[in-house]
């Protein structure tokens, strides 16, 4: 996948976070009222809450401070993904990450709160966004720890010869 090819997935899988996350919310503000919540299945409910911390209400009423640590964030992030952005794994976290961070960014500008509605038992409150960047967090963690992309990758080691000499014997 050449660079190019890989910044636009890396765009389209956020753009699909971004607009699914903000869908979600406007359709859980337009039907619940503020701590109302609708038993799902299991330890599963819907909830509207309004979060103006950073993951789970910490530094509640950082206000600015907030967000602009979450542009810090992104740029960081932008910057390791194009060291390596043909990697699937390094696109598609990527995506998801950036997808979600602007989501939630995009509240927190737009509203002064981000909006969280998925309440899972013994679980604070989250939303598409959290979840798609906890998941990118996650793949994005086992691709630096895994390190697809290094010389002795499955990929390499298969397409490289082993050299025989004269004898028969492997180098």
């Amino acid at each position: 996948m050449n660079r190019r090819h890989s910044l636009l997935s890396i765009a389209a899988v956020a753009l699909v976070v971004l607009v699914a996350d903000q869908v979600t919310k406007e359709i859980i503000n337009s039907t619940l009222t503020r701590g109302e919540q609708i038993e799902v299945a299991g330890p599963l409910s819907l909830t509207l809450t309004y979060n103006d911390g950073i993951a789970f209400g910490l530094a509640s009423g950082a206000g600015i401070w907030v967000i602009v640590l979450a542009m810090v964030a992104l740029v960081a992030l932008g910057a390791f993904i194009a060291s390596a952005p043909d990697r699937l794994t390094t696109w598609l976290s990527g995506g998801l990450i950036l997808g979600g961070a602007v989501g939630n960014l995009v509240d927190r500008v737009r509203l002064g709160h981000v909006t969280d509605f998925v309440l899972i038992s013994g679980w604070p409150a989250f939303n598409v966004a959290d979840s798609a960047i906890t998941v990118g967090v996650i793949l994005l963690a086992w691709t630096v720890i895994r390190d697809d992309g290094s010389s002795g990758s499955r990929k390499d080691t298969e397409s490289a010869p082993d050299a025989v000499e004269d004898d028969g014997r492997t180098a």
